[in-house]
């Protein structure tokens, strides 16, 4: 094996590959499940989940700042902490301010093109092969959050608002992110088509969430909240170890 040079950790967003993606689904889904377990099943209330998680993420997110290259542990930690912040954003506004599934996930959007816009116009480059500079590590964490705030909004809108339930909806926003899939592998643009799957994998979790934990006389399997979160948690932590343990053995081969 090649030896890999300084330079190559300097990324600090892991490749994409199949671990990545089942990481992502599944940091979706605790998202949703792990929100609702603290709020509801632990007796927290939004206010006090929402304040709590924020500072976490913002702790998170500064030893992930601060970090010289991809930590595992560090990054994946963030993204779920992101996960149940941007499921708590949208659940304070629909269910504290009354504000429209609608309203929330138009905003979203708008929110989100306008950050790849101003990124794009800026670094002239949205890949995440080449998150190397502080400023773009920014904007992909801000777009992170922005895709995650979306993700919720829309599949509540999906599974709520428009009726599609929990099955169809996921069913749905699966079979949107194979479509994508299959255009990028028939040589659709990289860049385009993995930010099209990661902001379609957000929606696809909250449904598949729900799914898992609502009672099944609401359309759910009954699993509830602290199961499911327990059990994805579990996977995810076995994944991010083997990730941990693999780019450890990679920097020892450069140094």
């Amino acid at each position: 094996m090649k030896p890999l040079s300084k330079n190559d950790w300097l990324n600090k967003v892991p490749e994409v590959t199949l671990s990545f993606w089942i990481i992502k689904i599944m940091s979706t889904t605790v998202g949703e499940t792990c929100a609702d377990y603290l709020a509801v099943d632990a007796g927290l209330g939004q206010a006090v989940t929402s304040i709590g998680m924020a500072l976490l993420l913002a702790l998170a997110l500064f030893g992930q700042l601060r970090s010289r290259a991809y930590t595992p542990w560090i990054y994946w930690l963030s993204v779920v902490l992101v996960s149940i912040v941007g499921t708590q954003i949208t659940d304070v506004l629909t269910d504290k301010l009354g504000i429209s599934l609608y309203v929330s996930t138009a905003v979203f959007a708008g929110l989100l093109a306008i950050n790849f816009a101003v990124w794009y116009a800026i670094e002239r480059n949205l890949s995440i092969r080449q998150i190397v500079t502080p400023r773009r590590e920014l904007f992909y964490w801000t777009t992170v959050l922005c895709t995650f705030a979306l993700g919720t909004a829309a599949g509540d809108l999906a599974t709520e608002a428009l009726g599609l339930g929990f099955t169809l909806g996921a069913g749905i926003f699966a079979v949107l992110i194979a479509v994508t899939l299959a255009i990028w592998r028939l040589g659709g643009n990289a860049v385009l088509t993995f930010w099209i799957a990661y902001i379609l994998t957000r929606p696809f979790g909250a449904a598949l969430g729900d799914l898992l934990t609502q009672a099944k006389t609401y359309g759910g399997l009954g699993l509830g909240a602290t199961w499911t979160s327990a059990i994805f948690l579990c996977v995810i932590l076995l994944l991010v170890i083997g990730a941990q343990i693999s780019v450890g053995n990679r920097q020892r081969l450069t140094y």
